[in-house]
């Protein structure tokens, strides 16, 4: 078998999308018009394998200095391929990866995969393949989701809330615009709790739902007519993520996140999404997480999944 590597170039656009659109484990955020939306922030270095002139596997990456990462502009990575393609060959590529890697002087490879639950097949064949070949697993991060093809757990304490809001005039809509939650929301709440901005801008987010209206959604919960919370959902096959939750003073007073929460859980759930994803709830402490993060999320449904970080040296 003889494997071509070559790096992505704007030329590859099309093949690379058609790739993504038809591959085993890839979401909407392989996409090139995803991933290049932030393009001058990071030196891509995405590659793509060909067997006998046919491709075979991509992999969305980046360059910092003489290390290669699976894109750190994306809240996920790894090895994209075919539904057909047998562990045996997805070894195979791996080692032409890492010869091309060494070819090109680079000295580390970080790789950090796509949480196995979002895909029914699973999506672990690599890290397997990294591990025996001298990879570390450098980091665990704990995700948080709830498992909708299950019986839902939200605790007794959030449904006696969610029953009494529902009595309350809140409304919940679905909005094309984000400004009312990126300005009066998002942006000033991040601001006075963590002193920091949301990843995208409101016109990167606006930008990247003109691009994929399907799969970008914003949720936003309004009383009297004045929005008090929100969430933006990135939504793929079989999991709709969180990638944005936050509420005002006035909305914590009506716990009117949980409120929208659960009401999207049941939405996703009798659309027949398999899990809903919440993110981690990684902090710089000692412990590693975030405590009142956590209970919160798993008060709303959420067991704990992984999300690993690899490391291997290339030698």
């Amino acid at each position: 078998m003889k494997y071509t590597i070559k790096k992505y170039s704007q030329d590859d656009y099309s093949i690379w999308n058609d790739f993504v659109a038809q591959s085993k484990n890839a979401t909407f955020l392989f996409h090139r018009d995803f991933m290049e939306y932030h393009k001058d922030r990071f030196e891509d270095f995405s590659l793509l394998v060909f067997e006998d002139e046919k491709l075979r596997a991509i992999l969305p990456a980046n360059k910092k200095e003489n290390a290669i990462y699976s894109h750190q502009g994306l809240t996920y990575g790894g090895l994209v391929y075919l539904p057909k393609l047998k562990a045996e060959k997805v070894e195979s590529i791996l080692d032409e990866i890492l010869l091309f890697l060494k070819e090109n002087q680079v000295n580390t490879f970080y790789y950090k995969p796509v949480p196995n639950f979002y895909f029914s097949e699973g999506n672990a064949a690599m890290d397997f393949f990294l591990l025996k070949r001298g990879a570390i697993l450098e980091r665990k991060e704990m995700n948080l989701a709830v498992n909708l093809q299950a019986p839902l757990k939200i605790s007794k304490s959030k449904m006696k809330h969610f029953r009494r809001i529902e009595n309350l005039d809140l409304d919940i809509f679905e909005e094309e615009n984000f400004d009312p939650f990126w300005e009066k929301i998002l942006e000033p709440r991040l601001a006075e709790k963590f002193n920091v901005k949301p990843v995208h801008s409101k016109e990167e987010i606006a930008f990247l739902k003109s691009k994929f209206p399907k799969n970008i959604r914003q949720y936003s919960a309004y009383r009297n007519d004045e929005i008090i919370a929100g969430i933006t959902i990135f939504e793929t096959k079989n999991v709709v993520k969180s990638q944005y939750g936050a509420t005002s003073k006035i909305g914590e007073e009506f716990r009117a996140l949980d409120f929208l929460f659960i009401n999207l859980i049941h939405k996703y759930k009798r659309k027949g999404k398999h899990f809903f994803d919440m993110g981690i709830v990684d902090e710089g402490n000692e412990s590693g997480y975030n405590l009142g993060l956590l209970n919160q999320k798993e008060e709303l449904g959420c067991s704990v999944y992984n999300q690993d970080f690899y490391k291997i040296e290339i030698k």
